[in-house]
């Protein structure tokens, strides 16, 4: 499945319908005055959020959509039938822009989560309401009025509290692969995940939670260099970052600055994401050699750095139970923030 993270649409809502001049015709009543009805409202177009959606690959081929009008008013004062309304599934952690102001005006997060994203048009008024002491007989009605119009940008951050970060070729696929039951493609050279891979690692108590493996960046990445620029920002709406050096680069901590310069760059509150350290790769160097990189790596992040393999799966217990840990407290922190509030 191809993997489209931004799209650009045309959303327009239906038109009421028109009011009616009508009057009534029974048999013993000379009199019977303005019947004119109402016409219908017009249909929303309404974006609703589906779980098993994980792409805009849809609106790669389809840009504009439109809600029914509101049908015509009848006699006898009725009143029009409203125009459908137009629902259109979007991906859990789509963020909906005004493509013309680039504001943002919708967030959709939870499953079934909607946003209308233009209004129907009111029905005509029928000649009925316009009855009145000097006018016994009005001859005239109102149009419906015309349904909202937008252009709208669509913007996919994915749903995943972990994201796993690095270099190219850091191990980021192989770690996913080894934690969950994801099936990234890996080869030993760069630039092997040319999309995020979503992975579900599962706790010890049974819950599920969501890695996402965000493809390699390089230095420029905030600038647009490489692939990082258009993948950044799945990395938002995680709670926890989880960096992966490669233990046999030339240099594991120029690697490690890089990032970190890169995620200070882009902003939006990312370098200050918690994270967890991990040297990877640790089957392939001399064990003295990574007991030296993890001290160097530590006394620069006063952090613990885990030391780790992913094809052998060597230390992954470990490094796991700190991740629980982590969110564990993170959620805890969240809830009391939520309370003083």
């Amino acid at each position: 499945m191809q993997f489209i993270d931004q799209a650009e649409i045309e959303v327009e809502a239906g038109k009421g319908g028109d009011g009616i001049v009508a009057f009534r015709r029974e048999k013993y009543v000379p009199a019977g005055g303005p019947a004119g009805g109402n016409g219908g409202r017009g249909g929303d177009v309404i974006l609703v959020a589906a779980e098993h959606l994980q792409t805009l690959l849809d609106f790669k081929y389809a840009h504009r959509f439109q809600a029914d009008n509101g049908g015509r008013g009848g006699p006898n004062n009725r009143t029009g039938a409203n125009g459908r309304d137009r629902t259109i599934q979007v991906p859990c952690g789509t963020v909906i822009y005004d493509a013309d102001t680039q504001e943002i005006i919708g967030d959709l997060v939870q499953p079934g989560q909607t946003f209308c994203a233009a209004k129907g048009g009111k029905g005509g008024l029928g000649n009925k309401h316009f009855l009145s002491n000097r006018n016994r007989a009005p001859d005239y009605a109102l149009p419906g009025l015309p349904g909202e119009y937008r252009r709208l940008r669509l913007e996919l951050k994915l749903l995943a509290e972990v994201g796993i970060i690095g270099l190219p070729n850091a191990g980021k696929s192989t770690l996913i692969a080894a934690l969950s039951a994801a099936r990234p493609k890996i080869a030993d050279y760069p630039f092997t995940t040319l999309v995020p891979n979503l992975g579900v690692v599962r706790k010890p108590t049974g819950d599920g939670t969501v890695f996402a493996d965000i493809p390699g960046l390089i230095e420029g990445a905030h600038l647009g260099t490489g692939l990082g620029y258009d993948f950044l920002r799945h990395i938002e709406r995680t709670r926890l970052l989880l960096h992966l050096i490669d233990a046999t680069a030339d240099d594991p901590i120029g690697d490690y600055q890089t990032i970190q310069a890169e995620l200070q760059a882009y902003g939006r509150g990312l370098s200050e994401r918690p994270q967890i350290l991990a040297l990877n790769k640790i089957d392939a160097i001399a064990s003295e050699a990574v007991e030296l990189l993890a001290t160097e790596l530590n006394h620069l992040t006063h952090v613990p750095v885990f030391q780790i393999s992913a094809v052998t799966q060597t230390g992954l217990e470990s490094l796991l139970q700190t991740v629980w840990q982590s969110l564990d407290q993170l959620k805890d922190v969240e809830v009391k923030t939520v309370t003083k509030v």
